[in-house]
């Protein structure tokens, strides 16, 4: 079997409060892509605006020291990842993201440069939801339908970006995220949820995976009570599934 070439950099959110666009992980993107990589490809199918969009990714991209091109741009969408050095894929809806790879015949396009040529995958909110088994566990509202939730399939597992415990001041009587994931994990096989706090990103590298940044996350396996985990916790484990 196969080994992996994976390198995956994970990211909960693009925007940190009190920071700018990736401001928060900049150095981590930059160690990432190291210096071979010169330019990104950039999927900004989660938001609408892609124009807008691209604007601000390649903004960032640039100020780090990698040029960026937004495939919404290109004449064939599988071309510009077939010839891709670096793929990002930004936050918004996740449904309206995998509904676009689906519609672009993306999702085994990318699988194949990411799992099988190691070219480097950062996703950030949306695009980490992606890398994962399926988009089950996102917070979005399904404003589309994509074909399948069966999202690209990087890591065995799925992810909860933005994971936040309740206020225990609010009065709000809606379900908590842990809830819900707990809801999750009654169906039969579902595998084990990584639940992101703001701050946090995943470094996954082959058959390593690391956690990064400021914040815990919180893990969520079927049948077993949640556990917190500092940054530097080895998440290899997972990649076991």
């Amino acid at each position: 079997m196969m080994t992996p070439k994976r390198h995956l950099l994970l990211v909960s959110n693009s925007t940190l409060h009190g920071g700018g666009y990736l401001e928060h992980c900049q150095d981590h993107i930059q160690k990432f892509l190291g210096a071979k990589v010169k330019r990104v490809l950039f999927i900004p199918y989660a938001l609408h605006d892609r124009d807008s969009y691209a604007k601000t990714a390649r903004q960032k991209f640039e100020s780090l020291g990698y040029g960026l091109d937004s495939i919404h741009e290109a004449a064939d969408p599988v071309d510009a990842v077939q010839k891709s050095e670096a793929i990002f894929i930004g936050g918004g809806n996740t449904f309206q993201l995998l509904k676009d790879l689906y519609d672009n015949g993306l999702i085994s396009v990318i699988r194949k440069k990411v799992i099988e040529n190691g070219i480097p995958y950062i996703g950030s909110s949306a695009g980490t939801n992606v890398a994962t088994v399926s988009i089950n566990t996102t917070n979005d509202m399904p404003i589309v339908y994509p074909p399948s939730l069966q999202a690209l399939g990087l890591v065995p597992f799925n992810i909860n970006p933005h994971y936040v415990e309740p206020d225990t001041n609010s009065k709000h009587m809606g379900e908590t995220r842990e809830q819900r994931i707990f809801q999750y994990h009654l169906e039969p096989d579902t595998p084990p949820v990584l639940g992101l706090r703001e701050g946090c990103m995943l470094l996954v590298e082959g058959t390593k995976a690391t956690l990064l940044g400021i914040t815990k996350a919180r893990l969520f396996s079927r049948g077993k009570s949640p556990s917190e985990h500092e940054p530097g916790q080895d998440f290899s484990f997972l990649l076991q599934q």
